[in-house]
């Protein structure tokens, strides 16, 4: 049966957390724990406490007796609202800082034989577009190109007035 446990508006960033989530999907809750214990990032202490919910509530509203079957299935981190602060800054200026929050989510599992759920359908993609004439002969040239390049040279240097002292 799978369960899951949410931790919501937890003040680690879901970049940072889902480097260490990324760590435990898919093993077993025992390897996940060790893994989780010995990472050196303060994220690691959320999802752990986040593990140890699920864990629990496999025990409690699935009556799941053997914690050895259970694996983490599902592991993700979803941003959530940002904490906006202003950081005052010389000659009036102020500099916008934004701490971040996540949603942190674990799901476990104890599904037999190691059954997955599939993934879902790819969908047929209609082949590309191209020309009906390099389409058939199979030689297509690419297209010229039809801008001028941008920038560089000396002509444009001193079109803006590089060079000159001042007056």
């Amino acid at each position: 049966m799978r369960t899951f446990a949410r931790a919501r508006f937890v003040r680690v960033s879901s970049r940072k957390a889902g480097v260490v989530l990324e760590q435990i999907r898919g093993k077993s809750v025992a390897d996940a724990l060790a893994t989780l214990q010995y990472t050196p990032r303060i994220a690691a202490r959320l999802i752990e406490k986040v593990l140890r919910s699920a864990i629990a509530n496999a025990e409690h509203n699935h009556q799941v007796r053997n914690l050895d079957d259970l694996r983490v299935v599902q592991a993700t981190a979803d941003g959530g609202p940002s904490l906006k602060r202003v950081q005052p800054r010389a000659m009036g200026r102020a500099f916008f800082i934004k701490h971040r929050t996540s949603h942190l989510m674990v799901a476990v599992s104890d599904e037999v034989n190691g059954a997955r759920l599939a993934p879902a359908p790819e969908r047929e993609r209609p082949p590309a577009a191209r020309p009906a004439a390099a389409a058939e002969t199979g030689d297509a040239k690419p297209a010229a190109r039809t801008k001028a390049p941008r920038g560089g040279g000396k002509a444009a240097a001193s079109k803006r007035g590089a060079g000159k002292g001042k007056r």
